[in-house]
């Protein structure tokens, strides 16, 4: 009977069952965020859906960052370079290399941009924060030391 009853064996199965589970909740969660782990280039993947070119804009906030931010990588999502200095955002709501219209709408300043990155963070991005500018293209439109701009985003063909 002991043979059929052994607890350290029954301890060792347990406990791998319950990191099983704990590692599907963890798979579970990050499906929720929309974060799809893949082996490519890069270790984590996002591509939103395709955009919806007859919807004519998106109004939002945004903010900008650089190289020494907290966070930001030398490179960015699509694998290029990260420079503070380009015309670039970072965008969840549009593929990589999409160029958008981002009009200030509190002085009508506006900048051309390409989108190579992701962002902003999802935490920001669900309280209206819907694009994240290098410094160089915010200094286009806004004062750095504002931080945030209201804003229109348009895509450009």
């Amino acid at each position: 009977m002991g043979r059929f009853l052994d607890y350290a064996n029954l301890s060792k199965i347990l406990a791998k069952v319950a990191l099983f589970f704990i590692f599907a909740l963890a798979l579970r969660t990050l499906s929720d965020l929309s974060i799809v782990p893949y082996y490519g280039v890069a270790s984590w993947h996002y591509e939103p859906p395709p955009v919806n070119v007859s919807r004519t804009a998106d109004y939002g906030v945004a903010s900008w960052y650089h190289k020494d931010s907290p966070g930001v990588l030398p490179t960015t999502a699509n694998m290029e370079k990260f420079s503070d200095k380009k015309m670039t955002c970072a965008s969840w709501d549009f593929p990589f290399n999409t160029r958008l219209e981002i009009t200030n709408m509190q002085n009508g300043k506006k900048v051309l941009v390409r989108v190579n990155d992701r962002g902003p963070s999802k935490r920001l991005y669900h309280v209206g924060r819907i694009v994240d500018l290098t410094k160089a293209a915010f200094e286009r439109i806004e004062d750095p030391d504002k931080g945030l701009a209201k804003i229109r985003v348009r895509v450009v063909k």
